[in-house]
């Protein structure tokens, strides 16, 4: 079959890689270039080429084996990284680095505060607690419903367990209160973050992530085409027609491995179950920085770490997340190489290496319902969907995503295809 899909993120490059081996497969990306968001960037520091990841950064074999696979697969090799995680509030000075105990209460004044004393024992609390909902599974109690009710303290709602979340999605503060509280547990409980000891080993793409998709790209026959924006996307018996640069290209099928607001966007006429399904899932622009302005992380260099959270000095101010990018690809340079998200207004200009937009989405109750209804829209004229954003948003997800979709593929060449 001659098979199109639109979008080159981890889910459009998977499902080309497989797919490549027994149809003809072209894969158009809007972009100059190929990953979506892993996107690796060479940059010249104190006289010194780097590449540094400014969009997918870590995995773990554990929680990623298919993703994993993939790389061994393409014979791509990863490095051990140190992942750690920090806190720095803007309006009461509090910071803590969560490594062990001495970075912990890297700010001596800590070991005399009730409330951080507090902030630790709801920690131990939420990760002994927390597991018990899964068994209850209650999807329409939402993360602050569940909070309030088993009377966590603000500390630590607001000086951890948001900030985590924002780290973990890259998402406004306010927004994760909104988290269906069995999705969040869910996620922490499969990634062995509800634990103290026991965590998985997290890793990076050695030579940084794009060495993954170089390699795919030199071991599949798939057709890749940049900067080629689908601009109408036309289904009918035969197959489905893509209009790219006013050209029309005509293919058996169409995997649209774009974000579900794009895709809707692309569709000449959607039906009302695609848009039912597609048009609930919301998306958040974020917009990064990959700069050497240490002022983004913690005043105490004690608590600097892989990731570091900066609460805002208002309440309804969303967290701003910065990675240390020297921690977490073993970078050998003086210079501190970060990676902020929504930061613009903090960072100093003439510090600013890379400026790019990403954008992520927003987990909520729409989202899971949606989510849940894929089967309904697969193969619906056929068009398929795949993308990360079908699970929690992370690599692995969009492998899974992708793996779903050839399947479902396979599937609809032995019987008959989606025309609800």
């Amino acid at each position: 079959m001659k098979i199109a899909v639109v979008g080159a993120g981890i889910s459009g490059l998977a499902s080309a890689y497989y797919l490549a081996k027994h149809h003809d497969v072209t894969v158009f990306e809007a972009s100059n270039y190929l990953g979506g968001h892993t996107d690796t960037h060479s940059v010249e520091v104190a006289g010194k080429a780097l590449n540094v990841d400014t969009g997918f950064i870590v995995f773990n074999e554990q929680n990623y084996p298919n993703f994993s696979q993939l790389l061994t697969e393409l014979g791509v090799e990863s490095q051990p990284t140190a992942m750690s995680f920090s806190v720095s509030n803007a309006k009461s000075g509090l910071e803590y680095n969560a490594t062990d105990l001495n970075k912990l209460f890297c700010q001596r004044r800590n070991l005399f505060n009730p409330r951080f004393y507090r902030m630790l024992w709801d920690l131990v609390r939420f990760y002994r607690e927390a597991p018990s909902l899964l068994e209850e599974n209650d999807d329409g109690l939402t993360l602050g419903q569940y909070l309030t009710i088993n009377n966590y303290s603000d500390i630590f709602i607001n000086d951890h367990l948001i900030p985590m979340a924002c780290a973990l999605w890259s998402g406004p503060s306010l927004s994760v209160v909104d988290f269906p509280a069995h999705y969040f547990i869910r996620f922490m409980h499969n990634h062995h973050m509800l634990s103290l000891t026991n965590r998985p080993q997290w890793r990076v793409v050695k030579g940084g992530s794009k060495s993954y998709v170089d390699a795919l790209v030199r071991q599949t026959d798939a057709e890749f085409i940049t900067g080629s924006p689908v601009h109408r996307i036309e289904r009918h018996l035969q197959g489905v027609t893509l209009t790219v640069h006013g050209e029309k290209r005509h293919f058996d099928k169409v995997i649209i491995a774009a974000h579900a607001d794009q895709a809707l966007r692309m569709l000449d006429q959607p039906s009302e179950t695609e848009v039912a399904v597609l048009g609930s899932i919301d998306f958040q622009e974020n917009e990064m920085h990959l700069h050497t302005d240490i002022s983004l992380l913690p005043k105490n260099s004690q608590a600097w770490a892989s990731w570091n959270v900066r609460v805002g000095p208002e309440l309804q101010q969303q967290c701003t997340v910065s990675y240390h990018m020297n921690t977490l690809q073993s970078l050998t340079t003086s210079e501190q190489l970060i990676v902020s998200l929504n930061s613009a207004r903090l960072i100093d200009p003439k510090k600013v290496l890379v400026h790019r937009h990403y954008a992520h989405p927003i987990y909520n109750q729409s989202t899971l319902n949606s989510q849940r209804r894929w089967h309904e829209v697969t193969d619906l004229q056929h068009t398929f969907y795949c993308g990360a954003y079908w699970g929690w948003g992370f690599h692995e997800d969009g492998v899974n995503s992708a793996l779903r979709v050839i399947q479902a593929i396979e599937q609809t060449q032995q019987g008959v295809a989606n025309v609800a």
